[in-house]
């Protein structure tokens, strides 16, 4: 059986105590909620899995479709290699308050501890309040003696690399960095399907009981890489109507595609489903009879097997195009 459509799932809303208005203000998400933090727009997380809202396959959910249609929605090396797992987390994110300092164990640590992947991930900046930053490693290189003696004190933001962010900013987070979300961020989060957090500073916050989250200082010492990098931006350039990579890893590829018109778009060279995530304006997708739009805030799964669609917008719009290599 051959799959045969475009795919947009439901997304699923997750409360936080940092979550603010944003998801719903600004990308449309449903909720009643004030404090929504997370909206995971593709994930094959347990207990989390993505359900389909269109076409055909509607009501049925990113495992069932792994199982029916295998290498032609996800594509024959990913298969071979993830099985039935779907290999990326795809997520919009609205930090109201900042968020933990954390980190992400690298896979074979992840594996061993946890029984999963690890987490490399990538932010992309969609709307950002003044002065809002974000938390990416360290301004130097230290020891875990000197972490500890920071962290003990609660000296850690002296040693931590703090950058103000704006639109269009990217960030790509390698397992063992550090780093935080800021207050006043609005993102787009792809990311390794894992979620394997170690939480290491939480602002001495307390839940709305009173009681606090669980910090991970012994699990983090050995999985931190206490390197440090002159600048944690990633530099990269737009251009209109063209497909540009701004991230690329053994685990995904993320491109920009700027659109104004239309654009014909061809994935033969690719073994891989490609995700489209709208981080700006508002685009139409074409394949055969189907046409779906798309708004910002939105995803659209392509399967590997459909390498033709058009992509057209009557505005200025943006895409981040991800797949793996």
């Amino acid at each position: 059986m051959k799959i045969n459509q475009l795919i947009k799932f439901q997304p699923i809303l997750k409360d936080k105590i940092w979550g603010g208005e944003k998801l719903a203000t600004l990308l449309n998400k449903q909720s009643t909620r004030a404090d929504i933090g997370e909206s995971w727009e593709i994930s094959d997380v347990e207990g989390d899995t993505s359900i389909v809202v269109n076409g055909e396959l509607k009501g049925q959910d990113l495992k069932q479709l792994i199982s029916k249609f295998k290498a032609d929605l996800v594509g024959g090396r990913i298969y071979d290699h993830f099985g039935e797992k779907f290999p990326l987390l795809i997520k919009f994110i609205d930090a109201k308050e900042a968020l933990s300092i954390q980190l992400h164990p690298h896979d074979d640590l992840a594996k061993k501890r946890h029984n999963s992947f690890g987490k490399t991930e990538m932010w992309y900046v969609m709307q950002a309040d003044e002065k809002a930053n974000l938390i990416v490693g360290f301004q130097k290189e230290v020891t875990s003696k000197e972490y500890l003696e920071h962290l003990e004190n609660k000296k850690l933001l002296h040693i931590l690399n703090v950058d103000e962010v704006e639109n269009g900013d990217v960030y790509f987070i390698p397992t063992g960095r550090v780093h935080a979300i800021g207050a006043g961020v609005l993102l787009a989060e792809i990311q390794q399907t894992s979620d394997i957090t170690y939480r290491i500073y939480d602002w001495d916050r307390p839940n709305s009981d009173g009681t606090f989250r669980d910090l991970h200082t012994e699990e983090a010492i050995d999985a931190i890489d206490y390197s440090a990098q002159d600048s944690y931006k990633t530099v990269y350039s737009k251009e209109q109507n063209i497909s540009s990579e701004i991230v690329s890893c053994p685990y995904f590829t993320t491109n920009v595609l700027p659109i104004n018109g239309e654009v014909f778009i061809n994935h033969e060279e690719k073994d891989s489903f490609v995700i489209y995530m709208c981080v700006a304006g508002s685009v139409e997708f074409k394949y055969e009879d189907q046409i779906e739009n798309l708004e910002m805030g939105e995803t659209i799964l392509i399967p590997n097997c459909v390498k033709n669609i058009v992509i057209s917008s009557e505005e200025k719009s943006e895409l981040l195009e991800v797949y793996i290599k």
